[in-house]
């Protein structure tokens, strides 16, 4: 099991804060994503270039393998003026 996050705008856009899913068929970031992207609809807006995330609460790559219990967060990434 791995709990996955989703934080600012991609929270608001979801309607969802967190969910816990099965790691059965997800070796890595990449593979979660595409299957949260396999929902369609509002699901799409993970599908964009800047999208950062974090694997027990450091930034990481798509390509990072997961493990049961990991902790993994989706957000935009964050400009500053």
């Amino acid at each position: 099991m791995i709990r996955v996050q989703y934080f600012a705008r991609y929270r608001e856009v979801l309607g969802i804060d967190g969910e816990q899913l099965q790691r059965a068929a997800l070796g890595n970031l990449d593979q979660l994503r595409e299957h949260l992207l396999s929902r369609g609809g509002v699901w799409q807006v993970l599908a964009e270039q800047n999208l950062m995330c974090a694997r027990n609460q450091e930034l990481c790559s798509l390509d990072t393998e997961l493990a049961d219990g990991d902790e993994v967060a989706f957000f935009p990434t964050v400009t500053g003026g």
